[in-house]
């Protein structure tokens, strides 16, 4: 009960400093439900769609106008405007009116249904790489349909029937069936990854930033005598606080969006929000860690928190894949915990397979959760001997 005792008296007093200290707050709860919001509405589509679009049709013939339906047809791409020559439509795209053009030029109809193989043309602009990258695919298929549709005006002109001219156009049909992501929802890929690797580097940040407070303010030693000189009590009762409130955000997220928002979940919520547990201590332990290597200098431990925290955007997976990436880039990517919870939630959510071909990853976090053990001694030191360094 002592132990218990203890651990109640430094978390009330931990918020008592977050009373008084109003960027606590805004790091452990403002801030991750604006970013939630933000996220969620900002792709609140899927993909961004009717990105502008111009189209410079020097031909202007029914082969080329059919063109035109087809590619303005598209979900993501929407022809806002019609250029009558290459450069005109070059510099509205240099001006940002619109991310990409069509170019057809003269005689194209004449010259495919001559079989002399004319070439149409489409411009993205990369500089904008989603829009760009969107758009490119849509051209790209705009301009495939419209070979289709001048060799089937060509077979049509020789006197085949439809039949025929289809059989030797498309004589194999390929139907596509997207899995996990049914819709092609871009929101269901980014924010269930974005926002808890958001989460995990205000988790470290405000763990390393709480407990160097104490060095800073120079008040270690009285909160170290309030646990009675034991570091597992200090950093239990100091962080109790932070854990049920990272742990509430994280209720939050997954009600939002597997409840309101209807994202794929294949494995519960409950088991989602398990999860989501299981990273938070995993993040804060490993926040602890660091600062206990680096108890001597707080800013090493955030900066290097901040370093981690970012770097795994990149080394998590969803970006890159991380059998792609170099094998020293492949082995410290498991160094990161957004990467475990990454696999487990494709694993869970998308997938709905059992929770055991994931093990190595829950195994991992659990390992996160026990790298503070490796720094008591350091903590110890750090009560004694080390002062605040600006």
């Amino acid at each position: 009960m002592d132990f218990l005792h203890r651990i109640g008296a430094i978390s009330k007093r931990e918020l008592g400093i977050f009373a008084h200290r109003p960027l606590f707050l805004f790091c452990m709860i403002i801030a991750p439900v604006v970013c939630i919001i933000f996220f969620t509405t900002l792709m609140g589509n899927g993909l961004p769609t009717g990105l502008p679009t111009g189209l410079v049709d020097e031909d202007n013939t029914h082969i080329t106008r059919i063109l035109y339906r087809i590619v303005d047809s598209f979900q993501e791409t929407k022809i806002v405007a019609r250029y009558p020559n290459f450069a005109e439509a070059r510099h509205a795209m240099q001006e940002g009116k619109i991310y990409a053009f069509f170019y057809i030029p003269k005689n194209t109809t004449v010259k495919a249904l001559n079989n002399k193989q004319p070439k149409v043309s489409f411009y993205t602009n990369e500089a904008y790489y989603v829009p760009g990258t969107l758009l490119m695919k849509d051209l790209r298929t705009g301009s495939e349909l419209t070979g289709l549709a001048l060799t089937r005006e060509t077979l049509y002109a020789k006197g085949a029937n439809e039949r025929t001219a289809l059989g030797i156009i498309r004589p194999i049909v390929i139907e596509g069936h997207p899995l996990n992501n049914p819709i092609l929802n871009y929101s269901v890929y980014l924010t269930n990854i974005l926002l808890p690797g958001i989460l995990i580097l205000l988790i470290l940040i405000t763990t390393t930033y709480t407990i160097g407070l104490e060095w800073k303010l120079k008040t270690q030693k009285k909160w170290f005598s309030m646990a009675n000189y034991s570091v597992t009590t200090a950093l239990t009762g100091k962080l109790l606080p932070q854990t049920l409130l990272f742990s509430v955000i994280i209720i939050f997220y997954d009600v939002y969006l597997y409840k309101f928002l209807q994202f794929p979940c294949h494995c519960g919520i409950l088991m989602m929000i398990a999860i989501g547990v299981l990273t938070v201590l995993a993040s804060q332990s490993f926040g602890i860690f660091l600062f206990g290597l680096f108890s001597g200098f707080m800013r090493l431990a955030m900066c290097l928190c901040c370093l981690w925290g970012i770097l795994s955007f990149s080394l998590a997976g969803f970006t890159y894949p991380v059998t792609g990436m170099d094998p020293v880039l492949r082995v410290l990517a498991y160094l990161f915990p957004l990467r475990h919870y990454y696999l487990i939630y494709v694993n869970q959510a998308l997938d709905g397979y059992p929770i055991g071909y994931v093990w190595s990853s829950v195994v991992a976090l659990l390992l996160f959760m026990c790298l503070p053990f490796l720094v008591v001694h350091r903590f110890h030191i750090a009560f004694d001997r080390y002062n605040y360094i600006p």
